[in-house]
């Protein structure tokens, strides 16, 4: 009696041990998972992890019978144990986040290309400038506007860190939108650019319903950027409109000696749309958006946007641009189109791909 109970005691010592182990692990998993989706406590919903513990006895040379209490399967997704604290993100990191994900890059882009515009003439002018923080300002606006929409912001995020990033900082992308409406209306009025706002305001109207539900399309409202096709050539044109067309009608030249530059950006813009369309190529499609990446596939897609890159390079030697400036470009733009997947990071669109258009813009000064 002695000897059984001794060893049923050494039985639940050693199934204690194992349960705390298999704690102890799991709750490692838990930390793992949890730390590297950036989800807190909790582990993913599709990645949840199971572990068995057996525990075997020697006794007498011999193998006794394996221990199989409830087969200590535990199931991570069950538990709710305290995971590592996960190390904080480098403050470098955080800049760049916030410098990306609020358009602040994207507007400096739009700034940029402006200011290319401006320079084919003589000399900037203090209103050229003016235009240019006009352009700055008003871009911060229509797109932190766009992101904290509200039905924007109760989607999920699901993978994208730059959505979630905008979800959690709603409250400074519409300060962001407020300062910036000050900023853009200050300028409007400096300059008079109230004188033309007939002209001007299907622009405006473009660019702040662009997501908006409200036009009917085969029995529902959908947004202008989901009807079939529309999507990038309507970003093309507002972009086309804004960084050209502002500056001919600041300097007052005639649309036709301007023609060549209005295609040579348009088609620009439009390469940078189609590959944005490749990174929502799974989003668009399961909301029945069509975008070329679905229409065409994404290497269809792909050609289709190195073809207007080509136009682009072209029209831009026909009206006698810099070479360089032209060319140099073009190439590293060509290696991001063959480069796009929809599985790319947030990076490398936020990052490489808007940051196209500052290298663009940056070479009409260089060369």
């Amino acid at each position: 009696m002695l000897r059984q109970a001794q060893h049923d005691s050494f039985l639940l010592r050693l199934l204690l041990r194992g349960c705390s182990e298999a704690v102890r692990n799991l709750s490692e998993v838990v930390a793992t998972d949890a730390g590297s989706s950036g989800l807190g406590d909790e582990a993913r919903a599709h990645g949840d992890k199971t572990r068995t513990y057996q525990l075997r006895v020697a006794s007498a040379g011999r193998t006794q019978p394996v221990l199989r209490p409830a087969a200590l399967i535990l199931p991570v997704a069950n538990l709710h144990l305290p995971a590592r604290p996960v190390a904080a993100r480098h403050p470098l990191g955080r800049v760049l986040d916030a410098l990306l994900y609020s358009s602040a890059w994207l507007a400096a882009a739009a700034a940029a290309q402006t200011a290319a515009t401006l320079h084919q003439w003589p000399a900037i002018s203090s209103a050229g400038y003016r235009l240019v923080a006009l352009v700055f300002a008003a871009t911060l606006l229509v797109y932190n506007l766009d992101a904290a929409l509200p039905f924007k912001h109760r989607e999920p995020a699901g993978t994208s860190a730059r959505k979630a990033w905008q979800q959690r900082h709603r409250p400074l992308l519409l300060g962001l939108a407020a300062g910036a409406a000050g900023a853009a209306g200050f300028f409007f009025f400096v300059d008079g650019w109230w004188r033309y706002w007939p002209g001007l305001t299907p622009l405006v109207a473009l660019a702040l319903l662009y997501s908006w539900p409200l036009w009917p399309w085969h029995g529902r409202r959908r947004a202008l950027r989901e009807i079939p096709l529309l999507k990038g050539f309507l970003i093309a044109l507002v972009w086309t409109a804004v960084t050209v067309g502002l500056p001919v009608l600041l300097l007052r030249h005639p649309v036709a000696e301007v023609a060549g530059l209005f295609g040579q950006r348009f088609c620009l813009i439009m390469v940078i749309t189609i590959v944005f369309d490749v990174r929502d190529y799974g989003r668009d499609r399961r909301a029945g958006t069509r975008t070329f990446p679905g229409v065409l596939g994404v290497a269809g897609a792909r050609r289709l946007a190195l073809g207007f890159l080509l136009a682009s390079v072209a029209l831009g030697l026909a009206r006698g641009a810099p070479p360089l400036a032209v060319l140099l470009p073009g190439v590293l733009t060509a290696s991001v189109v063959r480069a796009a997947e929809e599985t790319r990071s947030d990076y490398f669109y936020a990052l490489l791909t808007d940051g196209l258009l500052l290298v663009q813009a940056a070479a009409y000064f260089v060369f």
